[in-house]
């Protein structure tokens, strides 16, 4: 029988499962397990990063990350650290295929019905790879287990065998997974150049504005914050370009929408060439945060 005989990816907050691999075991207690897998899913926000589980005849293996959770059946005859690097292989995978606001807005079970092939070929991958092709592999996730073991659930309540109070999991750090991005391009130095500098225009003639206003007029609050919320806007657009950030998507639709709305608002105290300078590298920096991507996993586990 292989070592891993069934995987799913699900999303963290609700258990919603998104991808699966092709079930071919029809047993009753390979059955009665896959319904304590779901159960366990819709708890996994509960729980650390990494957790197991065990059945009459198999155990459940979970890791987790964010918004995303992998989850396995496995023989008893699989090493835990094989079945937790069969997990983070496919995180890995499925975090580089799917952007995590899309993640996010799935309504339906299994979303991401493409992505089943991947998770079949990945098992049937690791169901057989010898160990030396996996020894590095192996090798680092044991080294992981053993600096933070993973907890110990039961399958017939919610208690943690690492230490729990009132049926409640601890908190404990998630594990390992390193978000990565890929290599600073040129043309994002520049965005991120022509961003600091739109920013710093932005705060000077906000603050030299704020100072006039005191002594002037009040009326000139509106024109004050349409300096300042581009000038933030822009900052943060530069953090979102140099780290990987969950709803992505989202948070540079709005950061775009507070630049151009603030230097639309500002039309009569910057010309036409100035608005549209300050809307293009808005709009450079945006395209060069979406097309920044998670960085490809290193092949340390020999697949």
């Amino acid at each position: 029988m292989p070592m891993i005989l069934f995987a799913s990816v699900v999303r963290v907050r609700d258990g919603l499962p998104l991808s699966a691999s092709t079930d071919f075991y029809h047993a009753q207690e390979f059955l009665e397990c896959r319904r304590q897998l779901k159960a366990l899913a819709r708890r996994l926000a509960q729980y650390p990063g990494r957790g197991s589980a065990e059945s009459r005849d198999f155990n459940i293996y979970f890791s987790s990350s964010g918004d995303v959770a992998c989850m396995a059946i496995c023989s008893r005859h699989c090493p835990a650290a094989m079945a937790f690097c069969f997990l983070e292989t496919l995180w890995w995978d499925f975090m580089a295929s799917y952007d995590t606001a899309r993640i996010g807005l799935a309504s339906r079970p299994y979303a991401f019905l493409e992505f089943d092939s991947v998770i079949q070929n990945t098992k049937w991958r690791f169901n057989h790879m010898s160990s030396s092709q996996m020894k590095s592999g192996l090798e680092k996730i044991q080294g992981e287990l053993e600096f933070q073991p993973p907890a110990v659930l039961s399958l017939e309540g919610t208690d943690v065998a690492n230490g729990v109070l009132n049926g409640h999991a601890p908190v404990h750090p998630e594990p390992a997974l390193n978000l990565r991005m890929e290599p600073v391009t040129a043309l994002g130095v520049l965005s991120l150049v022509l961003n600091i500098m739109c920013a710093a225009l932005n705060l000077v003639r906000g603050v030299h504005l704020a100072e006039h206003s005191l002594q002037v007029a009040q009326e000139e609050v509106g024109n004050i914050l349409a300096f300042f919320i581009p000038s933030v806007a822009c900052i943060v657009q530069c953090y979102l370009y140099l780290f990987y950030s969950p709803a992505r998507t989202l948070k540079v639709v709005l950061m775009l929408a507070f630049i151009c709305l603030g230097n639309v608002y500002l039309h009569g105290l910057r010309n036409t060439w100035q608005i549209l300078f300050h809307i293009g590298v808005a709009s450079l920096s945006s395209y060069q945060i979406l097309t920044r991507q998670l960085q490809e996993r290193q092949s340390d586990y020999g697949v």
